[in-house]
């Protein structure tokens, strides 16, 4: 974490069949472990249905009433007719953060060319990071793995941190 400073997280699958109780969720599973071990403060996690307006009001609530500095959706990145979470994600943030979701894509093309079907985006709402995640255990742990070193930085100045990016106080070293 940047500076000592702990971040809190979120994780939001989208899946019918995991709504209704037809299909166990590894992949949020996977990333409350992963992004725990990795420091960060376990806020919330959900299952629900493909519903764009039901994601949308969950990614708000989590933002706006709770606080919450990063959420990841795992789930509905792809092609599907029901895969609505880039949308629901877009309509919610306020800036997009193309970077993060470009090296996950370009990461996840050098295991696999179905990667181009991934339509998953990360962006800004208030002070919090949302990061969407394909629903496969496998790839959302590829994704999440690529731009987990640079989370805590994007968090740090997104809160306002001002120390140069690369510097000392910025890594969590004192003089």
């Amino acid at each position: 974490m940047s500076a000592g400073i702990e971040y809190s997280f979120g994780v939001l699958t989208l899946s019918d069949k995991g709504a209704r109780g037809e299909r166990e969720d590894t992949s949020g599973a996977m990333l409350r472990e992963l992004l725990a071990g990795a420091g960060y403060r376990f806020r919330a996690y959900e299952v629900i249905p493909d519903r764009q307006e039901l994601i949308e009001s969950t990614l708000k609530e989590w933002v706006d009433e709770q606080g919450i500095d990063l959420i990841v959706t795992t789930g509905g990145t792809g092609v599907s007719p029901r895969d609505r979470t880039p949308e629901a994600t877009r309509r919610v943030v306020e800036r997009e953060v193309p970077g993060l979701a470009e090296a996950m894509r370009q990461a996840s093309l050098e295991k696999t060319v179905q990667a181009v079907w991934s339509r998953g985006i990360a962006g800004i709402r208030r002070q919090s990071l949302i990061i969407n995640l394909p629903g496969s255990l496998r790839a959302a742990r590829e994704n999440i793995e690529v731009v987990l070193p640079a989370l805590a930085h994007g968090l740090y100045k997104l809160k306002g941190g001002t120390a140069d990016c690369g510097g000392e106080q910025e890594r969590g070293q004192q003089d």
